[in-house]
Parts: C-alpha cells; structure tokens; sequence
C-alpha cells in the first residue's frame, strides 16, 4: 500500500484536495482510504493561509519513482509553480507527498521513502494516524500510531505551547 500526504493552502484548498484525489485515483492507482480534512497552520515558514491536508492510501502497480513522477505532474496540473528545495516552503495550491509504500526504504536523489520528516510533522501524522494507525515505520519501526502519540506529547510539553 502506498500512501500519499496532501496539502493546499491557496485557491479553493478542498477543491484543490478533491481534484488531486480524482487525478491520482485516474494515473496512481485505486483509492482504498481517504482521510477527514484537517485545517492546520504552515510549518517550516510564515504565511498568513492556513492549509487544508488529508492522507490517502491507494493500491498501486506503479513503481515509486513513476508515483512520483506522476505526482509531480499533477502538481504541476493543479496550479504548482515549483517545489521546495533546501527546506525553503512557499504556499501552493497543492502539495502530494510520498509517505510510505509498503515496507521500502529508498534513498535517491529525487526521493528518500518513507518520508524522512513525516515523523516531525503533525500535518501529516495526524490524518496517517487516521487511516493507517497500525502501519509500521520500516525505518523507526514504530507504528503510525506510535509515532503520532510521541509527536503529540512532545509538542505538549515543547516550551513553544
């Protein structure tokens, strides 16, 4: 199972959610879990647009270097002008992240699986947790669950709340 984080923060933001879901249901592969849609502020930059962002699992033959690919031309479709480099963030219509597929760890150049921040992020954590508790972190070897619990209590107890 592959699973996909997204995240809008201008124009239409569930609009913009509902039609990267149709695209990816159409060029990806078969939808099995969709999450609800959170409301959450940016993180790693400063914007006054909130953003709207959900988690999916789909079902999917595509290997994960034409998953993203894909992903990226959705993206593209949907309004996204460029993607961040270097932990630089800007707002976007639409932002398709791959978080894990099955038990893979890649390192490429273009790619590292499982997301290597999906851990740090509440945003993406929070709708994983929703449709995927039990998932295991092939890598921190954690489940989903696990990984939101420790992440929620962090913050908790950061000085920052």
């Amino acid at each position: 199972m592959l699973y996909l984080g997204l995240g809008s923060n201008l124009g239409d933001k569930r609009d913009n959610l509902l039609q990267a879901v149709a695209l990816i249901s159409e060029r990806v592969g078969r939808i099995v879990c969709l999450s609800r849609f959170y409301m959450t502020d940016p993180w790693g930059y400063s914007s006054s647009n909130f953003y709207l962002n959900a988690a999916l699992g789909v079902e999917t033959s595509l290997s994960p270097l034409e998953v993203l690919s894909i992903t990226q031309t959705i993206e593209r479709d949907l309004g996204r002008l460029k993607k961040s480099v270097n932990r630089e963030y800007f707002d976007r219509p639409i932002d398709i992240d791959l978080l894990l597929m099955d038990d893979l760890v890649v390192q490429t150049d273009v790619l590292t699986l499982p997301h290597p921040l999906m851990h740090e992020r509440l945003f993406v954590l929070e709708p994983l947790v929703e449709i995927a508790p039990t998932v295991i972190h092939p890598v921190l070897h954690q489940s989903i669950c696990e990984l939101f619990n420790t992440l929620v209590k962090a913050e908790s107890t950061s000085p920052n709340h």
